[in-house]
């Protein structure tokens, strides 16, 4: 009789203890549990640098983690793309790319050491952002027509910054250049958006072609640059009395890079959808939305791990040939 009881008082505990154990498990397996990392593959203080600071901020708040930013900037953002690229795929170390780090040096450049689609589980494209064409006050320009004409009358006297080789804003600059009539201005490549825009600022560079951040709008507010034409089809609300490339007249220099989260390859699928989930409501938040148009960029709230797989194949067919056409490779 005592046997009895103490072998049904084992079964029942033995019960218990396996339905607890998935709760158990998931206790255990629970994401995330410790602080993540975000890997901006730029120097502080471009527009990848200060949207990617923002993400991550209100990302934390969802996640209730912290989310440390680190900077690994070089080769036109190709170190700290490598760098996640290669990380464990636990879903705590994150890439904030862009058009530069994930179509045009790809396509440019075959021994990258990444492969775009291959290397890299998306998380969603975040934002879109166009660049824009800037010159120092010092410049008799006002125009892109005007830029154009001082181009050909002082051939190899201008340069033009940009935030590295093989990068959006480079090919901005090698547009403006071949769609007239291939004007001699020198390229300057610069390790990410930040240092350049400073020589601009402070006169060591004629010419400079950013992706639009808060950083060139308000120099451009101050009076310290002058924006002569935003890449996009619309005007920015931030800096209306800037025109488009459109209405400048040249509506083939419409360029919009995009900001995109990324994870290593392999990443679980459980760990992608509740980044992805609170991705969306970060994008979703109007005051995101707000500080994202104040930047110069626009919420892109509907994106998706597959819808942003599907973008991401679109954008490197096409610029594959205008990249060739440019000499960008």
């Amino acid at each position: 009789m005592i046997n009895r009881i103490f072998l049904s008082g084992g079964i029942a505990v033995l019960a218990a203890a396996l339905q607890c154990a998935p709760a158990l498990a998931q206790a255990q397996t629970k994401f995330p549990d410790r602080t993540l990392r975000l890997v901006v593959p730029f120097a502080p203080g471009g527009v990848n640098d200060i949207i990617g600071r923002r993400w991550a901020q209100d990302m934390s708040r969802l996640l209730g983690q912290s989310i440390i930013v680190e900077n690994r900037a070089g080769a036109s953002g190709g170190i700290g793309s490598q760098e996640v690229a290669r990380a464990k795929p636990d879903g705590y170390t994150m890439l904030i790319a862009n058009t530069t780090t994930h179509v045009l040096s790809p396509l440019g450049n075959p021994k990258l050491g990444y492969d775009p689609l291959k290397d890299f589980s998306p998380l969603g494209i975040i934002t879109l952002v166009p660049t824009g064409v800037a010159v120092h006050p010092s410049l008799p320009t006002r125009t892109l027509k005007e830029l154009a004409a001082f181009a050909k009358k002082n051939p190899g006297k201008l340069s033009f910054g940009s935030a590295g080789t093989g990068s959006i804003t480079q090919l901005t600059g090698e547009l403006f250049k071949k769609l007239n009539g291939d004007l001699n201005i020198v390229h300057v490549p610069y390790k990410g958006a930040g240092p350049g825009l400073s020589d601009l600022v402070a006169g060591h560079i004629p010419m400079y072609t950013p992706t639009i951040s808060s950083a060139p709008l308000e120099y451009h507010k101050q009076g310290r640059i002058r924006m002569l034409a935003i890449c996009s089809e619309e005007r920015l609300k931030a800096v209306p009395d800037v025109p488009t490339a459109i209405e400048a007249g040249m509506p083939e220099l419409v360029v919009q890079a995009f900001n995109a989260i990324f994870l290593p390859p392999g990443t679980p699928k459980p760990i992608v959808d509740t980044l992805a989930q609170a991705n969306q409501k970060v994008l979703a938040s109007a005051d995101m939305q707000e500080f994202l148009r104040k930047a110069g960029a626009e919420a892109v709230t509907t994106s998706s791990p597959e819808r942003a797989t599907q973008f991401l194949q679109k954008e490197l067919k096409r610029w594959a040939p205008i990249v060739r056409e440019t000499g960008t490779e």
